[in-house]
């Protein structure tokens, strides 16, 4: 089975959740000066023939309101991010804060021992699950301040799509 003919990526799937017309997004590109994009171009990007360009998935993102797209593509299909940026999930923003604050108290329990580690400069073999562990708590609040910061943006994006609508 080709590329083509495999179910929806999701570009092509946000298209459709938000019931536009590949013309539609194209139309709404130009409109809003955010750049030039084909129908063909669109339409190629979906199906996977061609790979998305990063500068096309930050106008994607801003069409469809969707800042976490740029976030899959960087976890997804950006060689530089593949591995190395973690995947960020939408969440209601009680479960953000919480699990902010989760981690952040979990941090402030390590605190001392993350003194104690690096105190000397080194790491030595006693102390390297510990750091790993601090490590990972570190990425946890990184996750979830990212969380916050795509959420925050979604939000705003809506409000402001909202005051213009109602000015029309």
């Amino acid at each position: 089975m080709k590329k083509s003919e495999m179910k929806e990526n999701i570009y092509e799937s946000l298209r459709k959740e938000r019931g536009l017309t590949r013309e539609k997004v194209c139309d709404i590109v130009a409109e809003q000066g955010l750049g030039v994009l084909t129908n063909e171009r669109l339409f190629r990007i979906e199906k996977e023939i061609f790979q998305i360009h990063p500068e096309e998935v930050l106008l994607l993102s801003k069409v469809y309101n969707e800042p976490v797209l740029c976030n899959h593509y960087c976890v997804n299909e950006c060689p530089l991010g593949i591995g190395r940026i973690p995947e960020v999930k939408m969440k209601d923003l009680e479960k953000i804060v919480l699990s902010m604050l989760a981690s952040l108290n979990s941090i402030q329990m390590r605190k001392e021992r993350l003194v104690e580690i690096s105190a000397d400069g080194e790491i030595d073999e006693n102390e390297m699950l510990d750091f790993i562990n601090i490590k990972k708590e570190l990425e946890e609040i990184s996750v979830s301040v990212e969380t916050l910061k795509l959420w925050a943006e979604q939000k705003l994006a809506s409000k402001k799509a909202e005051i213009e609508n109602k000015k029309k």
